[in-house]
């Protein structure tokens, strides 16, 4: 049994609060700072948003980018050792989550990362400068979690990608979240600690 795994529940870092609050934050920033200049939040300009959102084929898009980013990051932390260290010194930070708490994470981010970079930043600064400023978001000191803001900057390139070519914030929300989601739920079980039995919700 792993240390983080022998805490006290008192001893772990209660994640759910702490995200709350910061994501509620940068999810109200964006949401200001879009309709304080009369900008439509989830569009990325008003003919996108006169078109609306294509549900089911920018749900799809969502969903396959991030099956595609999160195969290609399990490989990345199984097949080499800058991704296994990363994962390893992510998980030993979050310690152990269950599902619901990677639920409720992934949904957080999802949506108030995606508010603010890609539907506050991105229409402002261009698809480079948002993706490049994602990245620095993500930046982490030390050599294992330094690479973290690699991957955040391949990710974020992907997310933005996503806007551009939809323009709405659907499939980049939905991607974000599922990704989040279950590298949490894996980096949390493999080197956090975290609860092998605990089942998937239904």
């Amino acid at each position: 049994m792993s240390e983080v795994a022998d805490r006290a529940p008192s001893d772990r870092i209660p994640w759910i609060p702490w995200a709350i609050a910061f994501y509620g934050l940068l999810g109200a920033a964006a949401l200001l700072w879009n309709g304080w200049s009369g900008r439509p939040w989830a569009f990325a300009d008003r003919l996108a948003e006169a078109r609306g959102v294509a549900w089911g084929s920018d749900l799809a898009l969502g969903l396959c980018a991030a099956g595609a980013v999160i195969v290609a990051s399990n490989l990345w932390t199984q097949h080499t050792e800058g991704g296994r260290r990363l994962a390893h010194e992510l998980g030993q930070l979050l310690g152990p989550l269950r599902w619901r708490d990677c639920l409720v994470l992934a949904a957080l981010s999802g949506f108030a990362e995606e508010a603010f970079f890609r539907g506050a930043v991105q229409p402002r600064v261009g698809w480079i400068l948002a993706t490049l400023l994602f990245a620095a978001a993500h930046f982490v000191p030390g050599r294992s979690l330094g690479l973290w803001s690699v991957f955040a900057l391949l990710a974020g390139g992907l997310l933005g990608a996503l806007f551009v070519a939809t323009g709405n914030l659907l499939a980049p929300i939905v991607a974000h979240a599922a990704i989040n989601a279950v590298n949490l739920r894996m980096i949390s079980t493999r080197f956090g600690g975290g609860f092998e039995d605990d089942p998937a919700p239904e």
